[in-house]
């Protein structure tokens, strides 16, 4: 799978070997790129709020504070009432940040110790507080800070990403600044993509600060941030002498007892993704509704795994653990579908009795699991699977030699040698059924001969693009159903 197509999503650190690289190898002066950061987010914040009351820029005491005393010497220039707030030891300042300091200080800008109350509630605030380097959470006078930028209830730009968020994992340390536009510098960091930064994050610009393009090559990073549009050119147009055959028959293992419409949603999912043919194995009882719902899928009543060998068989791809419960049925059906060593989508209780070791793992499967079940697969807690869903996802990829879907806001795709983020999708998707569909989308990619990784990335961008299309219409009360006929338009 090429992924030079796609962004390439840096760590904090990843983000400093660059900055050093261009400083160090490429001769770039520090003073020059904090010259550069300012003058993007100055140009970004004048073209967001061409004329802005006041501008009030909270420093802090490293280089994020430095960019900020840039920003605002430039608005002081442009005739803009400009006041600048310290936070922090103003001796700590070294450096080029120092420097930063001195030239706005020279040029008349009006550089306030932050007090309690300092922060109006007019204008624009410009965040340039903690940037990247935080290594645990905020407190004392950076918490209150932040706490009377959010209660001043006033526009917002952060500077490379808003304080207190976590640049490698979208995780809130303790306070964050909740800004309506986010310049980040230098390459995009990963946090800024998932977990909770899209509530904080605002509009994000990217400015790489013109920086060499070579020092990307000097700076390896295995996170890419994926493109639906790019994705879909991998499809194979269909010849004019197509039949179902080419395109492979979907096999959907599940819908227990009250649980039918899950293994529905899954079924239609995958033969509006293009399957040839879309089977369900469920329990006989479902067969009438399911034929109703969807005379295109066939369904057959099976009581055990016997039953099912023959659709097995027929099968190329099996989607297993729609609806399927934990019972001595549910274990049966999935102990003879992992036997039968077909390509696998595993999903919701496939993935608990996989984790209470019902089955053993095996080359070809597709992991999807949300945190939860993330967390009973690996053994630890789901807040410790959110803490670090990156590293979650890689250690469900190594654990199991299988490619992983870790679904949730920013959902990842870990393969081998990948480790992919999707950021389509909205709030909206938090109701019953999606994590059905999506294993529906993907079974159905996989069936016409994609690889796993690439049926998986497309599957999740797919998903989440077709439920912001239907959440156009609203996002309370998107179903999961919604999502069917957006599937099919997108996929053409």
């Amino acid at each position: 799978m090429d992924l030079t197509r796609f962004e390439t999503l840096y760590t904090a650190e990843q983000t400093r070997a660059l900055d050093r690289c261009a400083i160090d190898t490429h001769k770039v002066p520090g003073i020059t790129l904090m010259s550069r950061a300012a003058r993007a987010a100055f140009d970004c914040l004048i073209s967001t709020w061409p004329q802005p009351e006041c501008v009030q820029v909270l420093c802090g005491t490293g280089n994020n504070g430095g960019d900020g005393f840039l920003v605002a010497d430039m608005a002081h220039k442009r005739g803009i009432r400009t006041t600048v707030l310290q936070v922090g030891d103003a001796e700590k300042i070294t450096g080029d940040a120092l420097l930063a300091r001195q030239q706005a200080l020279a040029n008349g800008v009006e550089i306030l110790p932050f007090a309690e109350g300092a922060v109006l509630p007019i204008g624009v605030v410009v965040d340039a507080l903690l940037g990247t380097g935080l290594g645990g959470d905020v407190r004392g006078e950076y918490a209150t800070a932040i706490a009377e930028i959010n209660a001043a209830g006033t526009a917002v730009l952060a500077m490379d990403i808003p304080s207190g968020l976590c640049a490698d994992t979208g995780r809130v340390l303790g306070h964050a600044v909740r800004a309506d536009l986010t310049v980040t510098f230098i390459g995009l960091k990963r946090g800024l993509f998932t977990l909770q930064a899209m509530d904080y994050t605002g509009e994000l610009q990217f400015a790489d600060l013109m920086v060499p393009a070579q020092i990307y090559r000097q700076v390896p990073a295995d996170c890419h941030r994926l493109e639906l549009e790019a994705l879909l050119d991998d499809l194979v147009p269909r010849p004019a002498t197509a039949h179902k055959g080419l395109y492979g028959t979907v096999l959907v293992v599940g819908g227990d007892y009250g649980m039918a419409g899950a293994a529905a949603l899954a079924a239609e999912a995958a033969l509006r993704c293009g399957a040839g043919l879309v089977r369900v194995a469920t329990r006989p009882e479902h067969v009438a509704a399911l034929v109703a719902r969807t005379p295109e899928v066939m369904p057959r009543g099976v009581e055990s795994g016997e039953e099912l060998q023959p659709l097995l068989e027929a099968a190329d791809v099996l989607v297993v653990g729609p609806g399927l419960g934990q019972s001595p049925w549910a274990q049966y059906l999935l102990q003879a579908a992992v036997a039968s060593g077909k390509p696998m989508v595993l999903d919701a209780d496939g993935l608990n009795l996989l984790a209470a070791q019902a089955v053993q793992p095996r080359p070809g499967m597709i992991l999807t699991p949300h945190p939860g079940e993330a967390a009973r697969l690996l053994g630890i807690s789901t807040a410790a699977v959110q803490a670090d869903r990156f590293a979650a996802a890689r250690a469900l990829q190594d654990k199991f030699g299988a490619v992983v879907v870790l679904k949730g806001n920013g959902s990842l795709v870990a393969g081998d040698d990948a480790l992919l983020l999707s950021d389509y999708g909205n709030p909206g998707m938090a109701s019953g059924g999606m994590g059905d569909v999506l294993s529906g989308v993907i079974g159905s990619l996989l069936a016409q001969g994609m690889a796993p990784l690439q049926s998986a990335a497309l599957g999740v961008c797919l998903h989440g693009a077709a439920a912001d299309i239907a959440a156009e219409e609203g996002q309370r009360g998107l179903a999961a159903s919604d999502l069917a006929p957006v599937l099919r338009e997108l996929l053409g």
